[in-house]
């Protein structure tokens, strides 16, 4: 269990640059998720060649595992539209919600009774974001995006939550992000007549962007989150997820200089949930010994 959280833990950092990738490159939110898509893809394919894992390719399964790609492509979009319309700290912290609505939606769709401890764990982490989204009015667009993209996080990670118990982990990433490309390509016409972009083919550097967010920040961390979900319930996962907005917020205050844009609020409601997030690990931990004896 212990190198399962370690697995956990590195996820996080990872986690964590994909906000700053977000920002660095110049492509659009829905361009940005069509190329991250693509190419993770295209490394998973390598990656399940390689390996020649034993899998289903029934209709059925490719079905099942390309709903969920369909889920984390949407989240994207959304997580990245909140970071362009307002800045990295506000669209990571947005993303500390997906516990929030886990403890509410993973009991009615798997048809078990609430927790109340994560639900009192969530109602803190969602103290700390009312008191950063109290900070700034000027972000509230930026907000509405984030709360949304948390929103489809949340499913996706409970259904893929019962995918890692069934498929092996590449192969589902695979699935995956095959269905989200072909989705997000297929909508692409009418995504751009709303809102055009001034370049559809990303540049050299924005190329080397992608191509380390999809190796890194997609392929590793997506790996490392299906394999830690076979022995951690999707609750514990996105609480400790809570976490990744600490690294993402200091990348970007040195890098984009962003600790001028946020004041003592934004921090008092980030120390809230951290504080969440370490209560949320002692209980785990209390449960384990306990479960030991």
């Amino acid at each position: 269990m212990k190198k399962t959280f370690v697995l956990l833990h590195i996820a996080v950092l990872l986690a964590g640059f994909t906000g700053v990738f977000g920002k660095l490159i110049s492509l659009n939110e829905y361009l940005l998720t069509c190329y991250r898509t693509l190419f993770s893809f295209l490394f998973l394919l390598v990656i399940v060649w390689i390996r020649k894992p034993q899998f289903s390719r029934s209709w059925g399964s490719i079905w099942e595992m390309g709903k969920a790609g369909l889920l984390i492509s949407l989240h994207w979009v959304f997580f990245y539209a909140s970071i362009k319309y307002s800045n990295v700290s506000v669209g990571v912290v947005c993303y500390c919600l997906t516990s929030f609505f886990t403890a509410f939606l993973a009991p009615l769709i798997n048809k078990k009774p609430f927790n109340v401890t994560e639900l009192l764990l969530s109602t803190l982490t969602l103290a700390g974001i009312g008191l950063i989204f109290h900070f700034d009015t000027s972000f509230r667009t930026g907000i509405i995006l984030g709360v949304i993209s948390s929103f489809l996080a949340s499913l996706y990670t409970i259904f893929n939550e019962r995918l890692v118990k069934k498929y092996e982990s590449t192969v589902i990433n695979m699935y995956q992000m095959l269905a989200g490309c072909i989705a997000l390509i297929i909508m692409l016409p009418v995504y751009l007549y709303f809102f055009p972009a001034q370049t559809i083919l990303p540049g050299v550097t924005d190329t080397i962007y992608l191509l380390l967010l999809a190796l890194f920040c997609t392929v590793g961390l997506y790996v490392l989150v299906a394999e830690t979900l076979k022995k951690i319930s999707a609750f514990t996962v996105n609480l400790t997820f809570n976490l990744e907005p600490i690294y993402s917020i200091l990348l970007a205050m040195v890098l984009f200089n962003e600790s001028r844009q946020l004041n003592l609020s934004f921090y008092a409601g980030l120390l809230v949930i951290i504080i969440s997030v370490v209560l949320q690990a002692g209980i785990s931990r209390r449960k384990r010994l306990l479960t030991d004896l």
